[in-house]
């Protein structure tokens, strides 16, 4: 044995080591239980990697983001176990981890059944029991092949060893550019090969290392997440370093689901997405109408407040549009098909509305006098998107965009970023969401148009007026859309979700590429600068994030029925409408249910609407000229004035507060 010298570093920190050779990460950090994995030179390993002379070693412990990928992805190498000792013929596909769990991809001739999943689960607990080793072997290519020869996926993912197809679909987590490895389950007593998957790893020790877990859902998935490839049969599972983090997860999983958007608006009768029209495409009813009317009446208002000018466009337009912008360069694949028209001319369903409002931009001469120039317009886009993204509202293939283009001089381009994004945050904390931090995406080097002095100009001139908001700010590296770099702004609902809310983006290029211009007052012909500002994304998506955020109790000034006149007896009921027509005329949604329901059905069926209040009337309060308060969250206050009930309601709308 001779020494090895090794540095183990822990954030700031480092410790200077002399082992003896065959020294493992293990050893290093020995009787430290949250360590499972170590980091060397950049690269993570197994803890039973032996360190050599010079290595600079740094723990991994499994609350981090790499050791939470790194539990994830060795409970779904115990899934696909546990699988195929009960389901021998299944082939195996790919089994990531992914945002707070991971999945694994089956061959199977019939599709899992939820019972199927029980019996999975507890055989990943036996498994998980039996405290299985994890052991790394690097194979050649050639052996490999041999030894998974009835694992066909795996064949195919051999084949695209280093090729840029191993990123697709969680591919890279099993073969990359270099050696390929195998990793063994054996025995903790026997050290008898239990099972075997081709990975890049690295993994936990043991499987008994493996704190907590449990099995989702099952669904059918294409293979590489190509629609020209088999439909294979995945398993959704989440793990965490602890079963009250499981416990927590789960938790918040029941409440997001309680919050769906698309069962609140089903059962709040707010929109639906018909078959007969198509997937993705979203029609709204009369109360989920409201809620947009109401959401597009206060944006125009803070709009034209601001100096934007309202700008209408048609829904499709000729293919050279958007081979004049670039977008069939670059989003042909996320359009829809182009329709072909006037003796074979190629004309597309929009996508976007930049190209549009730069027409009309350039449908006269232009002065300096009137930049900056600030168009907008709630115009609808339709985007073939995949059938196995489309979800509700959140990711659909026609939505309305509340889309504003500004044109300005660079020297206004600074201070007009600043008042944009301003009046985005601003705008967005009226509608009730205050958790903000904001994201910065640059160039991506294969997919951009431009100059990179343009671009770097760009994304200096965001950075700094980011910087101004005193948010925090998060780089995206290529992240930017291919004209231009973007701020976005993202945002956490009430129960800690992020959106993606606004996004600002700084544009040289579409100017150049329309040859816009405008006169300056040296009477010199200029390029403006092009700002793109999309704030709610897109209505919709909007809509959707509220009706989540809120649970679908809209404050009242959102409320498709803001009070409910609920009578103690039918003789009470024209005292309500009439009581009801008053807060109409002074502008309030009030309905009175005359229904032959009993009253306390009649007051459930107001709280399950979320109505925010609910408008009592018995013969004291005809009496009286006055009427009972009961609030949406059960409270109640008798004997109030009918023209005080009508003003608080009005008071509670005007300061768009949630009660």
């Amino acid at each position: 044995m001779s020494d090895v010298r090794v540095t183990v570093q822990r954030d700031s920190e480092r410790e200077e080591r002399v082992v003896t050779t065959g020294t493992t990460a293990a050893d290093l950090f020995q009787g430290e239980r949250s360590v499972v994995a170590a980091r060397v030179a950049g690269e993570l390993k197994d803890l039973a990697y032996e360190v050599a002379d010079g290595d600079a070693v740094e723990p991994v412990e499994i609350t981090s983001e790499d050791g939470l990928n790194i539990l994830r992805h060795s409970t779904a190498h115990v899934m696909a176990q546990a699988v195929q000792e009960l389901f021998p013929e299944a082939k195996l596909g790919i089994g990531p981890p992914i945002k707070d769990g991971f999945y694994y991809d089956f061959d199977v001739e019939t599709p899992f059944h939820p019972d199927d999943l029980k019996r999975i689960e507890k055989k990943m607990q036996e498994i998980q029991k039996r405290g299985q080793k994890f052991a790394r072997r690097a194979v050649a290519d050639d052996a490999a092949r041999e030894e998974l020869a009835d694992e066909p996926y795996k064949l195919e993912l051999i084949g695209l060893k280093g090729s840029a197809a191993d990123a697709a679909e969680g591919a890279s987590a099993e073969v990359g550019a270099g050696e390929l490895t195998i990793y063994d389950n054996l025995d903790a007593k026997t050290g008898e090969l239990c099972w075997k998957d081709l990975c890049r790893g690295p993994h936990l020790p043991s499987t008994r290392a493996i704190p907590a877990f449990k099995l989702m859902r099952s669904a059918a998935a294409y293979w590489r997440g190509s629609e020209k490839n088999k439909q294979l049969q995945r398993i959704y599972g989440t793990a965490w370093p602890t079963k009250d983090e499981l416990k927590a997860h789960l938790e918040f999983l029941a409440e997001a689901e309680k919050r769906d958007h698309r069962k609140l608006g089903s059962e709040l009768d707010l929109f639906s997405v018909p078959e007969d029209i198509g997937s993705g495409l979203a029609v709204f009813h009369p109360k989920g109408g409201i809620i947009r009317r109401v959401m597009e009446d206060y944006s125009r208002r803070r709009h034209e407040e601001s100096g934007y000018e309202f700008v209408y466009t048609p829904h499709a337009t000729k293919g050279k549009l958007f081979e004049k912008s670039g977008h069939l360069d670059w989003y042909a694949d996320g359009m829809y098909p182009p329709m072909q028209l006037d003796e074979g001319v190629d004309y597309y369903l929009k996508p976007m509305n930049c190209p549009m409002h730069n027409l009309i931009f350039d449908a006269r001469g232009r002065s300096y006098r009137e930049l900056p120039l600030r168009l907008f317009e709630f115009g609808t886009v339709y985007r073939y998107e995949k059938s196995g993204v489309v979800h509700g509202l959140t990711r659909a293939r026609g939505f309305t965009q509340d889309d504003a283009h500004i044109y300005c001089t660079k020297e206004q381009m600074a201070d007009e970023l600043d008042a944009t994004l301003t009046f985005v945050l601003d705008l967005l904390r009226d509608y009730g969401l205050t958790d903000f931090y904001l994201e910065l995406s640059t160039k991506d080097p294969e997919k951009f148009v431009g100059s990179d002095e343009a671009w770097e100009e760009a994304t200096e001139t965001l950075r700094k007026v980011a910087e101004k908001q005193g948010l925090p700010l998060v780089p995206d590296p290529g992240g930017a859309a291919f004209y231009g770099p973007k701020i976005s702004v993202q945002t956490k609902d009430a129960i800690g979700r992020t959106w993606q809310m606004s996004t600002v983006q700084l544009d040289f290029n579409l100017p150049e590429r329309f040859d816009l211009e405008y006169t300056s007052a040296d009477g010199s012909k200029q390029r403006p600068v092009m700002i793109h500002r999309a704030l709610f994304g897109s209505i919709e998506r909007f809509f959707a994030v509220l009706l989540e955020h809120y649970a679908g109790a809209f404050p009242a000034w959102l409320a498709p029925v803001q009070a409910t006149g609920i009578p103690i007896g039918d003789a009470h009921v024209p005292y309500l409408q009439e009581f009801a027509a008053e807060a109409k005329a002074k502008g309030l949604r009030i309905e009175v249910d005359s229904s032959s329901d009993r009253m306390q059905k009649k007051i459930r069926n107001a709280q399950k609407a979320k109505v925010p209040f609910m408008i009592i009337a018995g013969d004291e309060d005809v009496a009286n000229g006055a009427v009972s308060f009961r609030y949406r969250d059960g409270s109640q206050k008798n004997g109030i004035a009918r023209d005080e009930a009508i003003a608080e309601i009005l008071d509670v709308v005007e300061r768009r507060v949630q009660v």
